[in-house]
């Protein structure tokens, strides 16, 4: 249990606690964030994405987003504090790791939260999406020396040449699990710690400072079609169920 601050909804809170938790893990456990940091949030525009830029805005760091449609660009662009550079990649024709290069004078970027990337140049990808995902290659060009890729992609393989970039850079990548706070109670300690402490003073700033993506409140009778949408992937936004 976790008190909710009074300034905050229900429908918000439990529409960002998930999105919060994740965000604060790669950002405060995974990488150190901090005032000074290049950050690049893949689909910036998805629930996770929201939180991630803005919890790194809040710590001082400069925020770099890829967008996936038009629709998402604009969604970025209107975002207060705003991001440093919104990257259009829904026509493919973009290549992340140049302008990436570009924004930052060729240094790299700190930090990388990915949504998902490409194993293999030819990949048998039916998915419109799927062939927006930057390739891992690209991520390991445009991360800067000491950076850190944060993953989400379980299915992770690099190859010797990937490998040896990331030791010339110093890098390092890690996975963000969702569910690692049921592996150990360290682990869970770190959790509750989130949720009581610094979830208390970042988290409850962005709810009321910022906002989470939220569709409309779903009442309990719509419950069933909205976790079927959600399993299918179609869902954009954070669904919410009130009772």
């Amino acid at each position: 249990l976790v008190r909710k601050p009074e300034k905050v909804c229900w429908v918000e809170a439990a529409g960002t606690v998930r999105d919060g938790v994740r965000a604060y893990t790669a950002l405060h456990y995974l990488s150190q964030v901090s005032p000074g940091k290049t950050v690049l949030v893949m689909d910036g525009a998805s629930p996770f994405g929201t939180i991630a830029i803005q919890l790194a805005q809040h710590r001082g760091a400069k925020v770099i987003s890829t967008a996936y449609s038009l629709e998402d660009k604009q969604y970025l662009e209107r975002l207060r504090p705003p991001v440093a550079r919104v990257i259009d990649v829904s026509n493919g024709k973009i290549d992340v790791a140049e302008s990436c290069l570009e924004e930052t004078g060729g240094l790299g970027v700190d930090i990388v939260l990915d949504a998902g990337v490409k194993l293999y140049r030819a990949e048998d990808e039916s998915t419109s999406k799927s062939q927006l995902l930057p390739h891992k290659h690209d991520i390991i060009t445009l991360l800067g020396v000491g950076g850190h890729w944060i993953t989400t992609e379980k299915h992770l393989q690099l190859d010797p040449p990937d490998s040896h970039s990331l030791f010339l850079k110093g890098a390092t990548i890690s996975f963000l699990n969702d569910e690692i706070w049921n592996l150990s109670n360290i682990q869970q300690g770190k959790y509750l710690y989130i949720l009581l402490i610094h979830a208390h003073q970042d988290t409850s700033d962005i709810l009321f400072h910022f906002r989470p993506q939220l569709d409309e409140p779903i009442p309990l009778y719509e419950a069933k079609v909205s976790m079927e949408i959600v399993q299918k992937n179609q869902a954009r936004k954070r669904q919410v169920i009130q009772f």
